[in-house]
């Protein structure tokens, strides 16, 4: 039972959860990015290239013969994949740069005094005014 304990004690600490929760969110977050490079902007690019569409470019290295399909180089698919990459590489720059400028404008915020000392300072000048 000592191994099954250890291995609680490792997959319950906070950051193999956060990895876990990450490794989740980004694979969802893939499936939205390939649909929108697939469905949006592969269309118009594909068009503006005169009707090519990336994923069905392939060279054929040997022809179908009876019953045996052809065997095909697909360097569409390849280009696909690259553009999916690039535009994700792109968003999560972007993601990361957005929070790592929030993360500088938390640390530049100068902090409020408690109001303890908000309250003496008040009392303070009030008593100067006198």
């Amino acid at each position: 039972m000592a191994l099954l304990d250890e291995f609680k004690k490792f997959a319950m600490r906070g950051s193999v959860v956060d990895l876990a929760v990450g490794v989740v969110i980004g694979g969802a977050f893939g499936k939205i990015v390939a649909s929108f490079v697939n469905d949006v902007l592969m269309p118009p690019l594909g068009m503006l290239l005169g009707g090519v569409n990336f994923s069905a470019l392939a060279f054929t290295l040997k022809a179908a013969e009876g019953e045996a399909p052809a065997v095909l180089w697909k360097y569409g698919a390849f280009v696909q994949t690259i553009v999916d990459f690039t535009i994700i590489a792109f968003v999560i720059f972007l993601v990361v740069k957005a929070m790592n400028s929030m993360q500088k404008k938390q640390e530049t915020a100068p902090a409020a005094p408690p109001p303890e000392v908000t309250l003496l300072t008040e009392i303070r000048d009030s008593l100067r005014n006198r």
